[in-house]
């Protein structure tokens, strides 16, 4: 199962642009939640119609809604304000997903039966299957949650089409703790930027390797790199969006894991070969964004190494195993059931360097970027380079670059498929 430790790593960049979403709110104290995340779409870009039940109206007011969104909130399915008093029809006609956050079991209930007794039900009933996704943001209390007839009218929705997202765990409102509080506003922003990522790699077994290694000397001195781990952790975020399921091999970073993926850390090279090879019979792309070490002390000092006349400390040092070329030598990889890219980060001649390090490490695709001038930043420039030639992507932000790859890598793995059919 993933590990959901932290929330989306990289914010969006108005991903939801030209977005209209309308923000379903039913009965429960989350509705405070809805309100920071109506703020958050509206920031990153989307339009957003509120609709609420009279419940949610006794939890957070129309009021605040109507300021958070700029647009007016509808709560009954009298309203007066649509000319052919449908609101139910006409709220979803132009939306392109409908998320009702929070859904209470109750909410959940009246949908698994199609009963339509107020504006929200109604709307939801009513929306366009084909075209308008319906996302429930389950909240409630721990054993109503765990109740089998919640678990099973969960399992019909989904069966019956609609997005039903998982739950947090923590803390709860009547002083209980345990599952079934709703997402937090930043993994629901993610859930929803998500839904409108191509799915290239749906089902797609994916390992990432990212940030630096760490290679000790003595217990407080090591050699490591200025790899920040973004590179690496935007293509994961990217790779999950896009339908796959990621397990990223973390280096010492202070990066929260992306949301939906598998985290390991590691910090010293050899860590990180034994972490990539114990998942290698199972994935079926590796990406090497990580900056390993090539070098390490023969032997680290059992204590700290102190100043002294004896000069300069010296160490004998061992070349670290190379990790993808490894990989790539794999018998997976071999039979073309594993497709490896690497990275390669260099300080100058970036083309001819990243070229070389292809075909030395036997790899069919190589990432090249200029090292100083990416580490710890949040944008990059990127050259794609296979056998072929070499293709450039211009500097963007890293998660934008992310997507981008992803997008070619499974372009290639497609093209690759169809081929040996």
């Amino acid at each position: 199962m993933p590990n959901y430790r932290g929330s989306a790593t990289l914010r969006p960049m108005s991903d939801l642009s030209n977005k209209h979403i309308v923000l379903g709110l039913s009965g429960g104290i989350a509705c405070y939640k809805a309100a920071e995340l109506c703020r958050a779409l509206v920031k990153q870009g989307a339009t957003v119609q509120v609709v609420m039940t009279e419940a949610a109206a006794q939890f957070v007011t129309p009021v605040t809604m109507q300021a958070l969104s700029n647009q007016a909130v509808y709560v009954s399915q009298w309203d007066p304000r649509e000319p052919n008093n449908m609101a139910h029809i006409n709220l979803t006609r132009h939306a392109h997903a409908i998320l009702v956050a929070p859904a209470s079991a109750d909410f959940m209930a009246k949908l698994l039966h199609g009963r339509a007794d107020d504006l929200l039900s109604l709307m939801c009933l009513a929306r366009p299957l084909d075209t308008v996704p319906l996302l429930l943001a389950p909240a409630m209390n721990k054993e109503m949650w765990a109740h089998p007839a919640t678990q099973r009218n969960m399992a019909q929705l989904r069966q019956d089409g609609a997005i039903v997202l998982g739950v947090g765990q923590g803390d709860q409102a009547c002083g209980e703790v345990g599952d079934g509080r709703m997402l937090e506003p930043d993994e629901l922003l993610y859930e929803l930027t998500a839904l409108f990522q191509p799915k290239v790699l749906h089902g797609k077994k994916i390992l990432i390797s990212a940030g630096p290694t760490y290679e000790a000397m003595d217990p407080v001195r090591g050699i490591t790199n200025l790899s920040s781990g973004k590179m690496g952790f935007a293509l994961a975020r990217a790779a999950h969006e896009a339908g796959a399921n990621v397990q990223l091999v973390a280096g010492p970073v202070n990066l929260p894991t992306p949301y939906g993926v598998a985290r390991t850390d590691v910090r010293s090279a050899l860590e990180m070969h034994t972490a990539v090879m114990a998942q290698v019979e199972r994935a079926d792309i590796f990406i090497a964004t990580a900056a390993v070490a090539d070098w390490r002390p023969a032997q680290a000092a059992a204590e700290k190494i102190k100043k002294g006349s004896e000069g300069l400390p010296s160490f004998d040092w061992v070349e670290n195993p190379d990790i993808l070329a490894d990989v790539a030598a794999h018998p997976r990889s071999q039979a073309g059931d594993l497709y490896c890219v690497g990275f390669a980060a260099e300080t100058q001649y970036l083309q001819a360097q990243a070229q070389a390090k292809r075909e030395r490490k036997g790899v069919p695709l190589m990432i090249g970027n200029l090292g100083p001038a990416t580490f710890g930043q949040d944008d990059n420039a990127l050259l794609v380079i296979d056998a072929q030639g070499v293709k450039e992507l211009p500097r963007a932000a890293k998660l934008i670059l992310a997507r981008q790859l992803v997008a070619d890598i499974a372009m290639r793995i497609n093209t690759k498929n169809k081929g040996q059919t």
